[in-house]
């Protein structure tokens, strides 16, 4: 079970996340779990990920090809607001499960990924938000 957790506060945001993964009972390996899109002065996006770790390689793998890609297609660079890119990494996993899901299912498994994806673009507030596996997700309010 991956633990990641993201607070919104008055000056800041904090974020954390562990790195352990397993492949079985005795089979336990690290694995950074947290990843940093940043250009100063623009922009600071953290994407903590959970679940099968395949696939939320695959879902970091595709954000970083779109933002390679420049403005060809929308990126995380390109996003206007943290709810764009919330919906950027949403439509991502989206992606993933539709190009595995059904051979996951196969082996009777399920696409099982989930972000909580934070930070600020300039000229907005901080925002955070808590992505599911199926795409839709949340924003944490002050409360």
């Amino acid at each position: 079970m991956t633990y990641c957790v993201g607070v919104m506060l008055d000056k800041g945001m904090v974020f954390a996340s562990d790195s352990r993964t397993h492949a079985g009972v005795d089979n336990f390996a690290k694995f950074c779990k947290m990843t940093v899109f940043e250009r100063p002065g623009d922009r600071v996006l953290v994407l903590l990920s959970s679940g099968n770790l395949a696939g939320t390689q695959a879902v970091i793998g595709v954000l970083n090809q779109r933002c390679a890609a420049g403005d060809a297609a929308p990126n995380l660079w390109s996003a206007r607001t943290m709810f764009d890119v919330a919906m950027l990494v949403a439509d991502a996993m989206r992606d993933i499960e539709r190009r595995d899901g059904e051979y996951l299912e196969q082996s009777d498994i399920s696409f099982n990924a989930s972000f909580i994806v934070g930070g600020q673009i300039r000229g907005e507030a901080m925002r955070l938000f808590r992505i599911y596996a199926e795409g839709n997700f949340i924003e944490a309010g002050t409360d």
